[in-house]
């Protein structure tokens, strides 16, 4: 006789009520913004604090703001006008009044006039200093300045060229009133010219502009124009001593101060084409050029060759918990690694293909296929067609060998009526350092702290052995808790938060549940987590997204992020201070890890 389906115990939804303080004293606390605060946003900011009490009334910059029966509060406020920059904060009740200021400050920006004497915006000078490019590479020259000016570059040349005004008159309230209408009538002006112009010192470039009878004269910054007939190479170097070799990564981004894409490995001996604003441009083949941090990497004396990388055979080695790809290079190359379902693509730069022999060992029943493809004459692509969706990774450089190793991670086996047991679970806390603060002062790296007990105990009772990236309240670096997973062979990696905005946001209408990832293979783990977060918090659904996260980097497990609820609304704080609500928390982030690893089923090991 089949056994009867039981159904899943209900799951209440929504958060606590939020508790009621009356007859404490006012006790005023604006949390945000500080006193002398630099407001970023263009024309409305939000104010949070508490007012230590629930049974008051509170006006700020004359506009009703509502209080929560605890006493915190959160106002979405115009920005105060240039001339008054403050918020006045006024709390009654009964005959009491209280009243704070709280000073704030807004970005200053020189205005620039269409009549007087002319003036330009030197801060605005583009290249900046330690600019390096090709000689014959084009470099933007650019200015702010009247709009009604006239503006040239003079180059080492002596020849004078014009820069060109972009599109649109630059309009914003000026910090004085410099004419009539007390705005600035600015623009900016940029050209393009060869790097060669911009580097000789005997005859340094200036920038000119001219308004009838008045001219400024600027230097610009020499660029270090790089020979064209030689290579200027580097090593990369990250600077973290964290973990192992395959630990200490160099990120890489597609421009100056971009988003995280390539993670190389140390001593990588890269091309550098170009340096601005504090970072390296460096070339990964004759087809991509990429940006990183100018302490990354380490330039190599004059004359260094660049290291010739051809492949042998790709030799497959299974163990129990993996599958080695090797692949002889000669020498560490700089690589990208995709997953993509059932497949995993590396990408090799700077390299030619030669695999005339492939062994694979032991007929291993993860990896199905290869295949390979020269791309262009120096990048190799190779394609690994999997039997069990992409579980983890790592790439690691065997010195003695001369070889690239590509480990594939098996999926762990799995115990159908309890997913969890035998696996191990890195629970990350979120913060410090850094993170938000909510209206009563509770932070953020507090708040989550309990949460992760809880989620460490429930996966403890369901037979998962638990790692913490930290246990006090003490901060932990990030690259830290990723090394700490890796080093304990997690099986996933799951970080508590809370969210927050930046200045200019409103947070009654952006606030809600979300849970992030960074590698495609934790996508599927995103997914039950936060289903689970939202069944419980009932809150807007902000959806599973990619974000470029530092602690959901690593690649040796599937790692997700979820940020619950936003710390700074008053309700969402309170929850937060909620021991069951805390549990809710834990369990949704415990149940998603369930049904995320019952997608694995077992599976024959060699």
């Amino acid at each position: 006789m089949p056994m009867p389906i039981v159904a899943p115990p209900a799951v209440e939804s929504g958060l606590p009520a939020v508790p009621s303080v009356r007859g404490a004293p006012i006790d005023v606390r604006v949390r945000y913004p500080a006193d002398n605060q630099l407001l970023t946003s263009r024309d409305s900011n939000f104010v949070l604090g508490s007012l230590g009490t629930g049974d008051v009334s509170l006006a700020i910059t004359g506009q009703a703001v509502a209080v929560a029966p605890n006493g915190a509060f959160l106002a979405w406020l115009p920005n105060p006008p240039a001339g008054a920059l403050r918020y006045d904060v006024v709390v009654v009740r009964a005959a009491d009044t209280v009243r704070r200021t709280v000073k704030v400050r807004l970005p200053v920006r020189t205005p620039l006039a269409g009549t007087g004497k002319l003036r330009v915006d030197s801060s605005s000078v583009v290249p900046v200093r330690g600019t390096w490019a090709k000689r014959d590479e084009y470099v933007r020259v650019s200015l702010r300045a009247p709009a009604n000016a006239t503006v040239m570059v003079q180059g080492s040349d002596s020849v004078m060229r014009p820069l060109l005004r972009g599109n649109g008159v630059v309009r914003v309230p000026g910090a004085s009133a410099v004419e009539a209408s007390g705005e600035d009538l600015s623009a900016v002006f940029a050209t393009d010219i060869a790097a060669r112009v911009l580097a000789d010192s005997a005859r340094a470039p200036r920038l000119i502009a001219v308004r009838g009878s008045d001219t400024v004269r600027l230097t610009v910054p020499l660029v270090r124009a790089l020979p064209t007939e030689t290579r200027v190479l580097a090593m990369l170097r990250g600077a973290s001593t964290i973990g192992s070799d395959t630990d200490r990564v160099v990120n890489a981004r597609t421009i100056v101060d971009g988003t995280y894409k390539w993670m190389l490995l140390n001593g990588t001996i890269v091309e550098v084409t170009g340096r601005a604003q504090g970072f390296t441009r460096i070339r990964l083949d004759g087809s991509l050029d990429v940006w990183v941090d100018n302490n990354d990497l380490v330039v190599l004396p004059e004359g260094t060759a660049m290291p010739r990388r051809v492949t042998g055979g790709f030799r497959v080695t299974p163990s129990a918990e993996w599958v080695d790809v090797a692949i002889a290079t000669g020498d560490r190359p700089a690589h990208l690694v995709e997953p993509d379902g059932r497949t995993l693509v590396l990408t090799l730069y700077g390299v030619q293909a030669n695999p005339e022999i492939s062994p694979i060992a032991g007929n291993d029943t993860l990896v199905r296929r290869i295949s390979w493809e020269q791309v262009t004459s120096d990048r190799v692509r190779i394609t690994f067609t999997l039997s069990q969706p992409v579980f983890g990774w790592q790439s690691i450089w065997d010195e003695r060998r001369r070889q690239f190793v590509l480990r594939v991670r098996r999926p762990p086996l799995i115990d159908a009526t309890n997913p969890l047991r035998g696996l191990t679970i890195a629970v990350d806390p979120g913060h410090p350092p850094a993170g938000a603060t909510g209206p009563t002062g509770l932070y953020e790296g507090d708040a989550v702290f309990p949460v992760g007990e809880q989620v460490a105990a429930l996966l403890r009772a369901r037979g998962a052995t638990v790692v913490m990236t930290r246990n006090s309240l003490a901060p932990v670096g990030l690259t830290e808790r990723g090394v700490t997973a890796r080093q304990a062979n997690a099986h996933a990696f799951i970080s508590v938060h809370l969210n927050a905005l930046p200045d200019g946001v409103n947070p009654f209408t952006a606030n809600g549940t979300s849970t992030l990832f960074y590698h495609q293979h934790s996508e599927p783990l995103a997914r039950p987590v936060q289903e689970e977060l939202m069944k419980r918090f009932g809150l807007r659904d902000l959806g599973v997204h990619y974000q470029n996260l530092a602690v959901a980097r690593p690649t040796w497990y599937p790692s997700v992020l979820a940020e619950g609820l936003f710390l700074m609304l008053p309700e969402q704080e309170a929850a937060m201070r909620d021991t069951g609500f805390q549990r809710k928390y834990a369990e949704g982030l415990v149940v998603g890890l369930e049904r995320y690893f019952r997608i694995f089923t077992p599976v024959l090991q060699p």
